[in-house]
């Protein structure tokens, strides 16, 4: 094999590889990422067992030929090579060993057989269809906060993608939780998505999808079975194994029935929450929201640390509240809100608040209160 690629090119493609595999495993070869190289494309697969990516480029092939070499060392190499270098791969055959060249820099990396990489066996998927990267952007980026990290609980260590009944019909909907806070997230539902079975797709994947749907807003196209969930696009395949269990019914937690209603402008309370939290004990971090007649007042008391206390203008005309929560989540859940104002609806100091972007109800948030 001998290949000739530009550093750029070279380093996006091993970067999205390297991420995937795991630094510890007892298995050298899920160390490796497959190099395969054919007419004026090259291929560089990674895989953990669970989740596969796939990423095509093309490059100068001068051989054609297959080997696998460690994805870690490579991707460094790589990125430590002076920009706008031309970068050669050449592996002679039966050498075990991939040479790297670039200008006056040589480097020999040891290989392994490409036999012995696993590939991810192909799936039937129950639907196909397209999505712009924009929406699966905000379905992800906006849901993954909530994603549980307790493994005992290992059905709620993802994003549940799956279709959902609404009063305007059927909606494309992610949803993640940890007991603690919940997020659920609505898009249009894409042509081809309703025979859509619903998957919970792992955390480690949401972090590595978020990579595919950067930049502009190009189609992916995405395959789901009960198994699987694979996302594309023209350069990277990302394949993955989704959680075998059941997410619990989420509908149940959200309240229909909270009537006080708090409008706030979502930065100010963000920043006013992050400096009131300041003083308080990394351990519970509990902010008591005290709400009365169009004032909101944020205060903390932590013996032993120090107190404080801020006082925001809000829109709230109800009987006066006492109701106290976790500052970090208070925290992430107004940093989703994109548009200027936050709407909080509370029941009593003891019930879940619902949360909610201006009059968009497309995205809504969850929260449990705690005793302060």
């Amino acid at each position: 094999m001998k290949v000739s690629i530009e550093r750029a090119t070279l380093l996006g493609a091993v970067s999205q590889a390297q991420s995937v595999v795991e630094r510890r495993n007892t298995i050298p070869i899920l160390a490796n990422v497959l190099i395969e190289a054919a007419e004026n494309t090259v291929q560089f697969r990674a895989t953990d067992l669970d989740i596969e990516v796939v990423d095509q480029t093309a490059a100068m092939v001068e051989r054609a030929g297959a080997t696998t070499v460690s994805a870690v060392t490579l991707h460094e190499i790589v990125r430590k090579l002076p920009d706008g270098a031309l970068v050669t791969l050449t592996e002679e055959p039966g050498s075990g060993r991939l040479t790297v060249e670039a200008g006056r820099s040589n480097f020999q990396l040891a290989t392994l057989p490409k036999e012995d990489f696993p590939v991810m066996a192909s799936s039937e998927y129950a639907a196909n269809f397209s999505a712009k990267s924009d929406v699966l952007r905000r379905l992800f980026d906006k849901s993954k906060f909530a994603i549980s990290t307790e493994e005992t609980r290992y059905y709620l260590n993802g994003v549940y993608m799956h279709v959902a009944t609404t009063e305007d019909g059927p909606k494309l909907r992610c949803v993640a939780t940890d007991g603690h806070r919940l997020a659920r997230i609505d898009a249009a539902l894409p042509s081809g998505a309703d025979t859509m079975p619903g998957v919970i797709v792992p955390r480690k994947t949401v972090g590595e999808l978020r990579k595919l749907l950067d930049g502009d807003d190009k189609p992916i196209a995405v395959s789901v079975s009960e198994t699987k969930v694979r996302f594309a696009t023209e350069e990277i395949t990302l394949t993955s194994k989704v959680i075998d269990g059941t997410f619990p019914d989420y509908s149940r937690v959200i309240p229909t029935g909270n009537t006080r209603e708090l409008e706030v402008e979502a930065s100010e309370f963000a920043k006013a929450v992050d400096r009131v939290a300041t003083v308080s004990s990394e351990r519970s971090r509990a902010v008591k929201m005290t709400l009365d007649d169009d004032r909101l007042i944020l205060s903390v008391n932590a013996p032993d640390s120090g107190a404080a206390h801020e006082e925001i203008n809000v829109r709230y005309g109800d009987d006066r509240l006492e109701i106290g929560f976790n500052a970090k989540y208070l925290l992430e859940i107004a940093n989703q809100v994109d548009r200027e104002n936050a709407v909080f609806l509370f029941n009593s100091s003891g019930d879940p608040t619902l949360m909610r972007e201006g009059n968009d109800t497309s995205a809504i948030y969850v929260v449990m209160p705690m005793r302060v």
